[in-house]
């Protein structure tokens, strides 16, 4: 458990460096450079990862079982996971999606984590989907407070229909294709089996 934990806090502390420091991010950026701290930044990032992903396999391999989620909640869970996808691939393509929803990443996140909270009853799966749906929460709270002077975002291209399209369609079949194939390849457990 504490590689999950120490994985979390590197990966989801790197991820809160403009939540909590916004002015002293762009401090080290000007200090740095924007491609060093880029570079700092995904290090972290990837070492975090590398650790909380390891750290949640462990915690799979002997699981202390707090609840067991009763079958219509995985049914729900596959539900509420329809939209992440499509919400994913918007927030890299800017149309009325994206617009509309204002920070798609950051509500994916938080439904993926509530979603996952709903079908698992492990403490590693708690520890994992609680610290994400708090990070996601606080994130897009601190966004909504942010003057525009701090954020460090680029403009994106001009907003088309196209992209909408694409974010659907492309978030559908990437959705299917978690459910039949990669989730149990990644994680090990098929949602449907």
């Amino acid at each position: 458990m504490t590689l999950l934990i120490v994985g979390l806090v590197l990966f989801l502390g790197v991820h809160s460096v403009s939540i909590v420091a916004p002015r002293w991010r762009m401090e080290q950026v000007a200090l740095r450079g924007e491609k060093r701290w880029k570079g700092l930044y995904s290090i972290v990032s990837l070492v975090g990862f590398v650790l909380l992903v390891y750290g949640y396999v462990l915690s799979r391999h002997d699981p202390i079982v707090l609840y067991n989620p009763p079958t219509a909640l995985r049914h729900l869970t596959l539900l509420l996971m329809l939209p992440v996808f499509p919400l994913l691939f918007a927030s890299s393509l800017p149309g009325r999606i994206s617009a509309a929803v204002k920070h798609p990443m950051l509500l994916a996140v938080k439904i993926w984590a509530f979603a996952h909270l709903l079908a698992n009853g492990t403490l590693g799966d708690t520890i994992l989907f609680v610290a994400f749906l708090a990070w996601a929460v606080i994130d897009r709270i601190s966004v909504k407070r942010r003057p525009a002077a701090l954020s460090h975002g680029k403009p994106l291209p001009p907003a088309r229909a196209m992209n909408d399209v694409i974010a659907v369609v492309g978030g559908l079949i990437t959705y299917v294709l978690f459910i039949l194939f990669l989730h149990r390849w990644l994680i090990g457990v098929s949602p449907i089996g």
